[in-house]
């Protein structure tokens, strides 16, 4: 019996403390800086020579395998690499490795100083540099699996808002620009935002998580990380250069590798890939004075919040594998008859490349008809309760931030420029607003439906990896909201969708309609308090509003909404209308709340108009209310009365709207958020306790 027992203990102690891991993990760094100089380089409108390496370009390659799954991503130093290029080197890698093709994760870092694998706008392919750059794909993969071992791994993610932003703005109404076409149609674009007078704010939302997957030994030897981070690029180097991407891993490298240990074993590896940057950039237009750090600070300070999250990192030896590919088939935005024809007389007449911003887009219109559509491949991994999506375009933070919200996965990163280069995917309302991310090229040429079809394809492969469903993204409730509720509302409009036409009320009885110009999903006010442990979010409204039908409402009601004007004081008559009830024709039979030119609330009812006292602060959250007691109405700004006034009850209207009134004449230009509605007047004591979250 003694022996018997010994036995099962020594059974249990192996159950409980396995010497092996489920999950095993090989690294390695490959040189693909060019010999033959000066090389294409692409990132910009127009082709540039490049004649001396300002920092070595290089292909980081991490094998994973378990006991039935092997596969491997690859970071490359690269602005974009094209489909075919990809393929093709697949091909040779799973030849020469054995990997299977479809368990290959290959993206760009984009760069914007690195040799042309592919050809983009005013530049053409390098004619040598891809054959080099197949080759080393080839050695890092084949390498990294020859470094297989034994392997734990652990993610973590922090906040790194301070070192990404938003680089595209809307502009105001008045400061609308042509396209390369030259049609009037751009009212967002990137870098608007350095001139305040000419924007209303950000066009969307940024996402500051920086994502981190550590490999170790079984015994804590550092192998590999994989980082991630939304912000686009450095710029401005010397020469060939791996940007900000090869300086973070050059710096986690001199961290991460023991001392004397490189003969011992393969040298540790640092890989950081390129996240949801489309809209993204390292400049916040929203400070004064703009920060401009040198690249080696900017790149130092991101490394040590790096290596504080990596100290925390819980490890788990028994991480399995799944990986999943679909093929997702998509139209590009063809020339009509008469473009095509426009952009067949300019190409005839340009000498040598395109320089003009006209040369580069007629040249593009011939590059689209002749490749009307394209196949994407999107992938999904999953590494224990990790998972990585892979995209071929450049991804708006929108679009990562709809597939971190509805994943199965405990952490969840997407890798944009993987598998190929199909260019920017705005999401449909964006192509409404305009704008360089939007110009109809190999760089931004996909159908408007894009995006959503994207997201929602890689979220089923997330499904499918996961082997569990999509988690149903839901708003927190704090103080603030549970005191909206308590008020008993008979709608209460979050506004806190990713994306339209519907505007769902909270209290499930009226639903609303956005018009199309309105950007989704932006920073609402006082998270803490209205969405704790969430970013509260609002949407943006570009002069057009939302729509919703209230049967019963009656003359006794009140509106309560928080409210982020965008437009400058002084910059037209009345700065924007929030709400509107009823018409507003030659019999002036509506009332509206607003602001006037001094920021001042004002009310509109028929004829008459009725003006507060204090002045809400641009690009600040406020909150407004207008209670209509039958003949008397009373506004609050911030909880304090602005006005009381007469004015003949409107009859009863059941559509109302939020960002405008119907004549769309000074509608709203900035962020509404929490917009409730009362069947009743509220109090100054209900209003005190809405105003203050």
């Amino acid at each position: 019996m003694k022996i018997l027992h010994s036995i099962l203990v020594t059974s249990l102690l192996i159950i409980a403390f396995p010497t092996q891991a489920a999950l095993r993990c090989g690294a390695l760094v490959v040189d693909a800086t060019p010999v033959v100089l000066p090389v294409h380089v692409n990132g910009g409108m127009r082709q540039r020579e490049l004649d001396e390496v300002g920092s070595r370009i290089k292909v980081r390659a991490i094998v994973l395998e378990d006991d039935t799954t092997t596969l491997t991503i690859v970071v490359v130093d690269s602005c974009m690499m094209s489909r075919a290029f990809l393929d093709g080197a697949k091909a040779a890698a799973s030849k020469k490795t054995g990997i299977r093709t479809d368990r290959m994760f290959i993206s760009a870092t984009h760069t914007h100083s690195a040799p042309a694998s592919m050809g983009c706008l005013g530049t053409n392919v390098d004619p040598r540099y891809p054959l080099l750059l197949k080759r080393k794909i080839v050695e890092a993969i084949d390498g990294a699996k020859k470094n297989l071992e034994p392997a734990q791994v652990g993610a973590a993610v922090f906040d790194a808002n301070e070192f990404t932003a938003l680089r595209r703005w809307i502009k105001r109404p008045s400061q609308i620009s042509n396209d390369p076409f030259g049609n009037p149609t751009v009212r967002a674009t990137m870098h608007a935002g350095s001139n305040w007078d000419n924007v209303t704010g950000e066009s969307g939302p940024e996402d500051p998580d920086f994502s981190l997957v550590s490999f170790q030994s079984l015994k804590g030897r550092p192998i590999a990380v994989l980082s991630n981070f939304s912000m686009h690029y450095f710029s401005g180097l010397k020469g060939l250069n791996a940007d900000y991407f090869g300086l973070f891993n050059d710096m986690m490298t001199l961290q991460l590798t023991p001392p004397n240990d490189e003969t011992l074993h393969p040298p540790f590896v640092s890989a950081i890939g390129h996240g949801c940057s489309g809209d993204i950039w390292r400049r916040d237009y929203t400070k004064r004075p703009l920060a401009n750090p040198k690249i080696e600070d900017y790149t130092a300070a991101l490394a040590k919040k790096t290596m504080t999250a990596y100290g925390k990192i819980k490890y788990n030896r028994n991480a399995t594998l799944a990986m999943a590919e679909a093929k997702l088939l998509l139209k590009f935005r063809t020339p009509n008859k008469q473009m095509l024809e426009w952009a067949q007389r300019i190409v005839a007449k340009t000498e040598g490349l395109p320089k003009t911003q006209e040369e580069i887009y007629a040249r593009e219109q011939i590059f689209l008809h002749e490749r009307p559509e394209a196949e994407l491949i999107l992938q999904a991994i999953r590494i224990g309760d990790i998972g990585l999506t892979g995209i071929p375009n450049e991804v708006y933070a929108l679009t990562g931030l709809k597939q971190k919200a509805q994943s199965p996965l405990g952490t969840t990163i997407t890798f944009d420029l993987a598998n190929g280069s199909e260019g920017y995917i705005p999401p449909p309302e964006q192509h409404v607003l305009g704008g360089y991310n939007t110009w109809a090229a190999r760089t931004a040429g996909l159908e408007p439906s894009a995006e959503p079809r994207i997201a929602e394809a890689c979220i089923q492969l997330l499904e499918k990896v996961a082997g569990k469903p999509r988690r149903i993204p839901t708003a927190t409730r704090g103080p603030a909201a549970k005191t909206i509720a308590a008020a008993k509302p008979i709608a209460w409009w979050r506004m806190d969708e990713f994306n339209g036409p519907r505007a769902v009320d909270e209290m499930n009885r009226h639903d609303g309609i956005y018009e199309t110009q309105v950007a989704y999903y932006l920073a609402g006010p006082h998270a803490e308090k209205f969405t704790p442990g969430q970013v509260n979010r609002a949407a943006h409204f570009v002069g057009q509003r939302m729509q919703a039908r209230l049967p019963k409402l009656g003359k006794n009601y009140s509106v309560s909404i928080w409210f982020w004007n965008g437009m400058p004081n002084d910059s037209r008559a009345v700065l924007g209308w929030m709400f509107s009830r009823g018409r507003n024709h030659a019999r002036q039979t509506g009332e509206h709340l607003g602001l006037n030119a001094k920021g001042q609330l004002i009310f509109q009812s028929g004829a008459q108009t009725f003006t507060g006292k204090a002045n809400a602060t641009r690009w600040q959250w406020h909150h407004a209310v207008l209670v209509r007691d039958g003949d008397t109405a009373r506004v609050y700004l911030d909880g304090q009365l602005q006005f009381e006034a007469q004015a003949n009850a409107l009859l009863p209207v059941e559509t109302l709207h939020l960002g405008g009134r119907n004549d769309n004449e000074s509608n709203w230009e900035g962020r509404l958020d929490e917009a409730a509605v009362f069947d009743r007047a509220l109090s100054a004591t209900e209003v005190k306790a809405l105003s203050a979250p």
